[in-house]
């Protein structure tokens, strides 16, 4: 999931990061107030969190959050007009400065051939938006992060699975050459075993494996679009798959997504828009607990996606990544068409641990070859010794007795989150189910995420949509929001909105 300043959106874009919340200005500091704030912003900046165009508080709502005299604000906004990182426009504010890198990109961007949806700095956002999601080791759960909080993983179940992958025997036979172009042998065998529970008849040899499911994604749009095609992607929907697609040249066409899945008729009239040889080549979805709403596709929808892709010729990828928290037998199109036109992709790390990168594609056999051709151009192969140290996790049913037990806890978080938030004045757009939360705050949570980056970090509605607008939305992770401090900090900021 076009390189154009955007007023709060860059500085949104560590809405998944999960840290300890900034400490407070130290008056017993060796540096000045003023120093102390210029550096805090200028390490935002750094990392590309507060990116080119993010707007910096007004003088008087710096000085209310970080308690500070308006004169300490001034003086740090100076110190970061002379470092060139911002800049000052008249009756208007402070503004992180474009660097020569990003401005001459957002010119070479500008004259591509480009669908509207592709227009908005996605690239940009989404890769910032990623880097905040690699969170400091011990740092405070945040209602927008993107996975399951760290303590809910079982490490113990990992380090007994790699030391079985890692054995003298297993390295000789795995590590020291090149293996499977299309991944363990072992692992897909499990694999097939694994979608056989979802209704999906898939034999190893229609499995590819890959490092993390985004690179499964990858390794089917490289295999079977070109730049300048067309492709349908559910909005909302996850803004580093607009933001891929885009960088790979690709033209977006959002389709509205419902509680039963896809608009149909929304679905048709964009394919009957384009000329025919415009036409979409691939329909991208997430058909169970759809990020960010949770709603899972009905068999109504599935039927008329399925009759559409066959009338059009189009492949329809299944993104499948939170399988694990689902119940089994939840529609698939994958199963409903037998891997007809549907391409299968899922991985692990939403249930085992986000830096296990395994990720695996299910595929027509007709295809299989040409996604082995582009994996081996994109990466050789996958590493051995992860896929083994996996398959013994399923073969041993390690996995599914830790998917029982998160999606246990789960629940339990979900239903205290619901409470929290209904208390405090939400109401949910989507009916609660899985991972995330489709919140109604009330407000433009683009504005309420920047006012709490400091303490709290959102993950608002503009971030979801292919063509960047106001949005009163927020996904919020269960497992990470059932802190009761977010809530009254969330209150407390609305009201002042």
């Amino acid at each position: 999931m076009a390189r154009t300043a955007v007023p709060l959106l860059p500085s949104t874009r560590q809405a998944l990061k999960c840290s300890a919340p900034a400490p407070a200005l130290s008056r017993r500091s060796d540096t000045t107030l003023a120093e102390q704030l210029t550096q805090r912003y200028a390490e935002l900046i750094r990392q590309r969190l507060l990116g080119p165009g993010a707007r910096l508080p007004s003088v008087r709502e710096g000085a209310r959050r970080h308690e500070v005299s308006p004169a300490t604000v001034v003086a740090a906004y100076d110190q970061l007009l002379a470092r060139g990182l911002v800049e000052a426009r008249p009756h208007r504010g402070f503004f992180v400065r474009a660097s020569p890198r990003d401005a001459s990109a957002g010119r070479s961007h500008a004259t591509r051939a480009v669908a509207p949806a592709a227009r908005h700095p996605l690239p940009n956002s989404a890769t910032a938006l990623i880097r905040g999601m690699f969170q400091v080791p011990g740092g405070r759960a945040m209602p927008g992060l993107g996975t399951l909080p760290a303590e809910w993983l079982d490490a113990s179940v990992l380090a007994a699975a790699m030391r079985k992958a890692t054995s003298i025997q297993q390295t000789e036979a795995t590590a020291l050459q090149y293996g499977d172009p299309a991944g363990e042998v072992r692992l897909r065998e499990a694999l097939a075993l694994k979608l056989a529970d979802h209704g999906i008849a898939a034999s190893a040899g229609q499995i590819v494996t890959t490092i993390g499911a985004t690179h499964a994604l990858d390794v089917v749009t490289r295999t079977l679009l070109r730049a300048g095609d067309s492709v349908l992607v559910d909005e909302p929907g996850w803004s580093v798959e607009y933001a891929r697609l885009a960088a790979l040249g690709m033209r977006v066409l959002p389709v509205p997504r419902g509680a039963d899945g896809p608009d149909v008729a929304a679905m048709r009239r964009l394919i009957e828009a384009q000329a025919p040889a415009d036409r979409p080549r691939l329909y991208i979805t997430v058909s169970v607990l759809h990020n960010p709403t949770g709603a899972s596709l009905g068999l109504s929808a599935a039927h008329h996606v399925l009759r559409l892709a066959q009338e059009h010729g189009f492949h329809i990828v299944e993104d499948d990544t939170y399988a694990h928290l689902a119940p089994a037998h939840a529609p698939r199109l994958a199963a409903l068409d037998a891997l007809e036109r549907t391409i299968y992709v899922s991985g692990f790390s939403k249930i085992l641990a986000p830096n296990w990168r395994v990720g695996y594609l299910a595929a027509p056999a007709a295809l299989v070859d040409r996604f082995v051709d582009t994996k081996l151009l994109t990466t050789l192969t996958t590493p051995g010794s992860g896929e083994l140290a996996l398959a013994h996790c399923l073969e041993q049913g390690w996995l599914r007795r830790h998917a029982e037990r998160v999606v246990q806890r789960l629940g339990a978080a979900r239903a205290r989150t619901v409470r929290l938030a209904e208390t405090h004045g939400c109401r949910f757009a989507a009916e609660p189910r899985g991972l995330f939360g489709w919140v109604d705050a009330g407000v433009d949570t683009e504005r309420l995420a920047h006012a709490m980056l400091d303490d709290w970090l959102l993950a608002p509605g503009a971030l979801f949509h292919a063509v960047h607008r106001p949005s009163t939305l927020m996904r919020i992770n269960f497992a990470t929001s059932q802190d009761a401090r977010f809530w009254k900090a969330f209150a407390a900021e609305r009201a002042r909105l």
